[in-house]
């Protein structure tokens, strides 16, 4: 899923999202559009889709990730999470049943649940204790949101989301009880917030025998281009990361053959698209050289021209690795793509 903090992915237009990558669901954030422009503001102007022209389908996160990393005052209760803002400094308060609300007034396709994303590392006694306030906070969301569902018909679905730090026990203590709520699906949480990545894989490796086979697992907040195949390999089935586009607006682009470093002087007169292997606009129609000037230059093209092939690529993996299960060529795929080195010489 491309991240669409704002109700816009950087860069690109809503047609290249549809029409051109394909796009057939993004991330907005909770925290962000809370704050502003304001979800009734948002219910008023008829939901999400309608607010930002998206016609497929939409992912919200409760908002607690932001809460716990951008907020520096902040007081944690079983209650919810008390947080000032980091835009004018005001004081909010997410609760469980707060977060459903606010994503019911959006009027997201899929919900997540407040949960608490503790940082790396944590003791494991710190990190039991928010895994059980994570626990708690499902329990009443899902409470709260399967009432609203049955008072207003809306059909929206709702994730929790499993936490428990880098602790194996902890992990699979936390998706067995999440798995008694019957979810539409289920999330795996705090990963990518410093842990080493092989930790971050383990920690799917010990969720994911314990969550429903038959329901999508989402793995949060992941990952590089190389890592995606080993997160399917592991049974997850959705992932969502700011990496393709903020990366391609820092001068990274990711190709096929691996990473290109745009503002590196071998790239000055270089005449091939970025990667020969991608069919996007930005490789059928500019140089690398000319994709090295405008970034240069600083030239707000590079960055549409850039999100758009990097874009482009994760959803190519993707697809890559769809079309090797259905194969029954996973193996083989997986082998291939470890062994693709990072930076393109």
């Amino acid at each position: 899923m491309p991240v669409g903090t704002q109700a816009t992915v950087k860069g690109l237009t809503q047609r290249d999202l549809a029409e051109d990558l394909d796009v057939r669901i993004l991330l907005s954030n909770t925290y962000h559009l809370f704050l502003r422009p304001g979800h009734e503001l948002i219910r008023a102007m008829g939901g999400l889709h309608r607010f930002m022209a998206w016609p497929r389908a939409i992912l919200t996160d409760s908002g607690g990730y932001q809460v716990f990393s951008l907020s520096d005052l902040r007081k944690i209760t079983d209650d919810g999470v008390t947080f000032q803002s980091h835009l004018d400094g005001d004081r909010h308060m997410f609760t469980p049943e707060s977060t459903v609300d606010i994503q019911m007034a959006l009027g997201s396709d899929v919900m997540m649940v407040l949960d608490e994303c503790p940082e790396y590392p944590v003791s494991h006694e710190y990190a039991r204790a928010s895994m059980h306030r994570t626990l708690a906070w499902a329990r009443a969301g899902f409470a709260h949101y399967r009432r609203k569902m049955a008072e207003t018909g809306v059909r929206q679905s709702l994730f929790p989301i499993v936490q428990g730090s880098v602790f194996a026990d902890l992990r699979r203590e936390c998706a067995e009880q999440l798995a008694q709520l019957d979810a539409d699906g289920h999330a795996v949480g705090g990963l990518s917030v410093g842990e080493p990545r092989p930790l971050s894989l383990e920690m799917v490796a010990v969720t994911e025998p314990v969550l429903p086979r038959r329901r999508p697992r989402y793995a949060m907040g992941v990952g590089m281009p190389e890592e995606l195949p080993e997160y399917v390999a592991l049974g997850v089935d959705m992932m969502d990361c700011v990496l393709p586009s903020r990366n391609a607006r820092n001068g990274c682009l990711f190709t096929s053959q691996g990473r290109v470093i745009i503002k590196h002087a071998r790239y000055k007169d270089d005449q091939q698209p970025v990667d020969e292997n991608c069919s996007c606009y930005t490789c059928r129609n500019h140089t690398r050289a000319y994709l090295r000037h405008l970034y240069q230059a600083g030239e707000i093209l590079y960055a549409a021209l850039a999100t758009r092939h990097n874009l482009k690529r994760y959803l190519d993996i993707m697809s890559e690795i769809r079309h090797a299960i259905l194969l029954g060529q996973f193996p083989k795929y997986l082998k291939a793509v470890r062994a693709i080195p990072v930076e393109v010489e």
